[in-house]
């Protein structure tokens, strides 16, 4: 028996959004909750919800033509890289432009969801349960912090890269000795500013491993806009691109910086303009990893220490969500922060449930639901149909092995894609399904 959808849309982010307006158009009903007296999700700076990483000087590492959804393209005074307010304000005209505001729910949490026999059954902060057909979660993977458990106790200030907002707040940095742990973006943006003279007394950065710190720009322009195309054999284009980011940045110890144990690529980019210069200026002072902690004094790996007044560890989220009941294992990502899905989007066996904008995408995430919208639109409308569960899972693991087959081992790459070669994929899928729609009759 046909039942006609309605569903429940988790969160009014980038992704969030782009899903309702798909829906929309598509004439499927729809309730979209949002925790925040506002859209934007994570790019909605000092968000009263708590949930929002985004720091004062935040200028988005992704180009605007490579950010802008297919279908509302950004204004054309747009800088390359533009400030998060810029990309806040978009986000809130894209929702205003297609008429989506009247139907967020804003200040209701979704606090849990609950598989029924028909679909799911949703209860709200308000109290109040709805029933559904179908289950969106676009609640981000930016949210949840991932502390180190360093042994002993520290005397300063320790603080996950989340919740810092400029030198002085939450904490003022201004003439300490600070330690900022990590290389991905957010800490290369947070060391290169603390690390101007006049901030910080003195600016450590504490890594495992190296990293390759790629450059904003190539010849002038955006390096992203020049990425290879997803035409071009993925072998042939990751050894070429690998080969000009050698040429093009040098070996990191020309900048005092660890040397990566691992090719160009073979990580999530570290972008930043202005980290290899800092290094190689003297202004930072690079550490091997922390071991424990005593009072003021670091203790590290090779057995050196540091006395330190703040620490900003900047290692990455956790994936959760916590309105799904912690009984239900199949719904939560195991130990290893895995969590695989069928196009990044499906739990195979579990019906009605679709997650949008869950991935770790390279350039961008933010027009990655805008693309998977499109398969969900057309299966809640009937004109696709999914493969069989077996078949899932034997494409699922495909897919996992050919995006993660170039990084290494790491709760950071667990569900990272290669943006353009996965939306061309997507579309073929899409068509793959809808001949199995007119083969289903």
């Amino acid at each position: 028996m046909n039942t006609t959808p309605h569903v429940c849309i988790i969160g009014a982010g980038c992704s969030g959004i782009t899903t309702a307006k798909r829906l929309k158009e598509f004439g499927i009903s729809y309730d979209q909750f949002e925790m925040s007296d506002e859209v934007g999700g994570n790019w909605y700076f000092r968000n009263p919800n708590g949930r929002s990483s985004v720091y004062e000087s935040l200028h988005i590492d992704t180009s605007t033509k490579r950010l802008e959804f297919e279908e509302y393209p950004a204004p054309a005074e747009f800088p390359d890289f533009p400030h998060h307010t810029l990309i806040h304000d978009y986000f809130k005209s894209y929702v205003d432009e297609f008429g989506l505001r009247d139907k967020i729910e804003f200040n209701t949490e979704v606090a849990r969801a609950t598989r029924t026999g028909a679909g799911w059954e949703v209860t709200l902060s308000t109290g109040e349960t709805r029933s559904y057909t179908d289950l969106v979660v676009a609640n981000g993977h930016h949210w949840s912090p991932r502390l180190p458990d360093y042994p002993g106790e520290f005397a300063g200030d320790l603080i996950h890269s989340h919740h810092y907002i400029n030198p002085f707040e939450p904490v003022e940095m201004r003439g300490k000795r600070v330690i900022v742990v990590g290389m991905g973006n957010s800490a290369m943006d947070i060391a290169s500013e603390l690390s101007s003279r006049w901030m910080a007394e003195k600016l450590y950065v504490s890594a495992r491993r190296g990293v390759w710190v790629l450059p904003k720009y190539r010849n002038g322009v955006a390096a992203d806009k020049v990425m290879a195309p997803p035409d071009i054999p993925k072998e042939q284009a990751l050894a070429a691109s690998r080969q000009i980011i050698r040429e093009l940045v040098g070996s990191m110890s020309n900048y005092g910086l660890p040397e990566p144990d691992h090719e160009p690529l073979a990580a999530h980019p570290s972008v930043s303009a202005d980290f290899l210069t800092k290094a190689g200026s003297g202004d930072i002072h690079m550490l091997p990893e922390i071991a424990r902690l005593d009072g003021h004094t670091v203790h590290l790996a090779d057995g050196t220490s540091v006395e330190a007044d703040v620490i900003v560890c900047a290692t990455g989220y956790n994936m959760s969500f916590p309105f799904f009941d912690e009984g239900e294992a199949e719904l939560h990502p195991d130990s290893e922060h895995r969590y695989p899905l069928f196009k990044r989007m499906i739990k195979p066996g579990v019906d009605h449930l679709f997650f949008l904008g869950l991935a770790q995408s390279s350039p961008t995430i933010v027009n990655l639901a805008e693309q998977q919208s499109k398969l969900l639109a057309r299966l809640l409308r009937g004109d696709y149909v999914l493969p069989s569960v077996e078949e899932q899972l034997q494409i699922m693991a495909a897919d996992e092995a050919a995006h993660l087959e170039q990084y290494y081992d790491a709760p950071r790459h667990t569900i990272q894609i290669d943006f353009a070669r996965y939306v061309v994929d997507l579309m073929k899928e899409i068509e793959a399904g809808a001949t199995r729609a007119l083969d289903a009759g």
